[in-house]
C-alpha cells in the first residue's frame, strides 16, 4: 500500500473512530487475538545445537545472503516486473477505493439541480374539469428550477461505521495479500535459479561422465577384441554408456524450463532475459549461519498471519452492521430550489421553495431475513478466528520444518563431500598405480565414473540446501519490509 493510501485509510479510521465517540455503536468492538508463541523453534537434528542458525532479526534481503549478483539482478526486476504482483497491485487499489466509497457514507450528500419543461393539463384530467370558467389552466407554460439538495444518514446505530471499519480491515488484507504474494515471488525466482544452477552443473558432469563412458566403451571393445574380456563387457559397459547418454536432453530441457519459468517470473520472455542468466554459473552457496529471529517476531513477519488478523477484524466488524440493522435508521434530507415559470423571476425570493426533515425507518417484519443474517455474520467470525489459529500454526509447523530440512541437508552434505573427497583420493591412487603399470586403465576410468557420480549427488545436495534455505526464509515471512514497508507502526 503507497504512504498516502495508508494515510487516507488511517484518516477514514479517526473519523469513523470519532464519530463513534460521539454516537451508540453496537457490536462488538475488535480485539486483536491472542495467540500461544513458543519461546523457541522446536527442530531436531545432528545441528540442532550447531550455530548454522542464530536469534538474530532475519534479514529482509535474504537473498544476498548467496552472494550472487545475477540472483540480486532478477530478484530486483521480479518486483518491478512481475505481472502477479501487478494484479496484487491493482487488487488492493480496488480494495482502498471501496474503502473510500463506503466512508463517503459519514457525511453528508449535497447536490446542486436545475430543470426546464414545458409542461401542459390534459382538458379530461381532475384540473381540466375547471377548464371551462378558466381557460388558462390548460394553457402551456413553462417551468424552470435550479437549487440544492441534501441528505445525511445519522448512523445512530453504527450501521455506516461499522461498514467503513470492514472496509478499511479488507483493504488492509489486500495489502497483506499482497506482500504474501510477493514473498511467494522471491521465493519462486530464487528456487528456480539454485535448481537451474543445479541442472547446469549436472549437465556438465553428465557430459564429462559421457566420455568417460566413451572410453570405457572403446577399452572394452579393445579388451574382448584380444580375448581379455567377454561380450558380455562389452554389452554392459554400452548400456552404461547409452544410459548416460539418455540424460543429457532430459537435463537440457529441464535447464531450458527453468530458464523460462524465471522469464516468466520477471514478466518476460526467455530472449529478454540478461545474459548473466543463460551464462553457465556455479551453484550459489548458503552463508554460515542464518538469521532466523525468535518467534515472538514470526507472527508481525508473516503476511498471512497479518491477513487472517485483517479478516478477522473484518468479519467481527460484520456483526456491528448486521446488528444495526434491527434499529431504527434516521435520515435527514432537504431541498431549496427558486422556481419560476419565467426565467427572469427566478432572481426573486418569491420563487423560493423548500422542504426539510427527517426520514425514519424501522425494521417490523422482515420473515427472518435479519435474524439469519446475524447469524451468518458470527458463522463468519468463527471461522475467521479458526482460520486465524490455523494460520498460526501452520507458520510455526512450517517454520520447524523448514529448519530441520535444512539442518539435516547440512548433514547430507557434509557426508557427500566426504565422499567426493574420498572418491578423488581412489582415482589419484587409480592413475599412480596405473603410470606406474601396476594396474590397467580400467580401474582409472572406472574411478572417475565414481568420482563423477558423487559429484552429481554433491552438487544436487548443494542445490537441495539451498532451496531449503529459500524455504526457511519464506517461512519466516521475511523480505517484504523494503517494498512494501508497514507504515501503521509510525502513526
Amino acid at each position: 500500500m503507497s504512504s498516502a493510501a495508508s494515510r487516507r485509510l488511517q484518516l477514514l479510521g479517526t473519523v469513523s473512530l470519532s464519530l463513534a465517540l460521539s454516537g451508540c455503536m453496537v457490536g462488538p468492538n475488535f480485539q486483536a487475538p491472542h495467540a500461544s508463541v513458543p519461546g523457541a523453534y522446536t527442530h531436531e537434528g545432528p545441528y540442532a545445537d550447531h550455530p548454522y542458525v542464530s536469534g538474530d532479526a532475519v534479514d529482509p534481503q535474504w537473498w544476498k545472503s548467496f552472494d550472487d549478483p545475477t540472483l540480486t539482478q532478477l530478484e530486483a526486476s521480479a518486483v518491478n516486473q512481475n505481472l502477479d504482483l501487478k494484479i496484487a497491485d491493482e487488487r488492493l487499489l480496488e480494495a482502498e477505493s471501496q474503502a473510500k466509497i463506503q466512508g463517503a457514507t459519514l457525511y453528508p450528500s449535497l447536490n446542486g439541480a436545475a430543470s426546464y419543461s414545458r409542461n401542459k393539463v390534459s382538458k379530461y384530467s381532475p384540473m381540466g374539469l375547471f377548464s371551462t370558467n378558466f381557460p388558462q389552466v390548460i394553457q402551456p407554460y413553462d417551468l424552470y428550477q435550479y437549487g440544492l439538495q441534501a441528505q445525511y444518514d445519522l448512523d445512530l446505530f453504527g450501521m455506516n461505521r461499522r461498514a467503513v471499519e470492514t472496509a478499511i480491515a479488507q483493504a488492509r488484507a489486500s495489502e497483506e495479500a499482497r506482500r504474501g504474494a510477493l514473498l511467494n515471488v522471491q521465493a519462486q525466482v530464487a528456487s528456480n535459479y539454485i535448481q537451474l544452477r543445479e541442472t547446469e552443473a549436472v549437465l556438465g558432469i553428465t557430459q564429462k561422465n559421457l566420455d568417460t563412458a566413451n572410453k570405457l566403451v572403446s577399452l572394452t571393445v579393445e579388451r574382448q577384441q584380444a580375448g581379455l574380456t567377454t561380450d558380455l563387457d562389452v554389452a554392459d559397459a554400452k548400456a552404461a554408456q547409452a544410459s548416460i547418454a539418455a540424460q543429457i536432453p532430459t537435463l537440457i530441457a529441464q535447464r531450458d524450463a527453468l530458464i523460462g519459468q524465471i522469464g516468466l517470473l520477471l514478466g518476460q520472455t526467455p530472449d529478454g532475459l540478461p545474459a548473466e542468466l543463460v551464462t553457465t554459473q556455479p551453484i550459489p552457496l548458503t552463508p554460515p549461519v542464518v538469521p532466523v529471529g525468535l518467534p515472538s517476531s514470526l507472527l508481525e513477519r508473516r503476511p498471512d498471519v497479518r491477513e487472517a488478523v485483517q479478516n478477522l477484524h473484518a468479519a467481527t466488524a460484520e456483526i456491528g452492521v448486521a446488528k444495526a440493522q434491527f434499529f431504527p435508521d434516521v435520515t435527514l434530507s432537504g431541498a431549496a430550489s427558486l422556481q419560476a415559470m419565467q426565467f427572469k423571476d427566478l432572481g426573486e425570493w418569491k420563487a423560493l421553495t423548500y422542504g426539510f426533515g427527517p426520514n425514519i425507518s424501522l425494521p417490523l417484519f422482515e420473515g427472518g431475513r435479519l435474524k439469519g443474517q446475524l447469524a451468518l455474520r458470527k458463522a463468519q467470525e468463527r471461522e475467521a478466528a479458526v482460520g486465524f489459529a490455523k494460520t498460526v500454526l501452520v507458520a510455526f509447523t512450517q517454520v520447524n520444518t523448514a529448519l530441520t530440512n535444512y539442518e539435516q541437508e547440512h548433514a547430507t552434505l557434509d557426508e557427500l563431500n566426504e565422499d567426493v573427497k574420498q572418491a578423488q583420493i581412489a582415482l589419484n591412487l587409480a592413475e599412480d598405480q596405473y603410470t606406474q603399470g601396476l594396474t590397467d586403465y580400467l580401474f582409472v576410468l572406472n574411478a572417475q565414473q565414481a568420482l563423477l557420480a558423487a559429484q552429481v549427488s554433491q552438487a544436487q545436495s548443494t542445490a537441495r540446501l539451498g532451496t531449503d534455505l529459500v524455504t526457511l526464509y519464506q517461512a519466516l515471512g521475511g523480505g517484504w519490509e523494503g517494498q512494501y514497508p508497514d507504515t501503521s507502526k509510525k502513526s
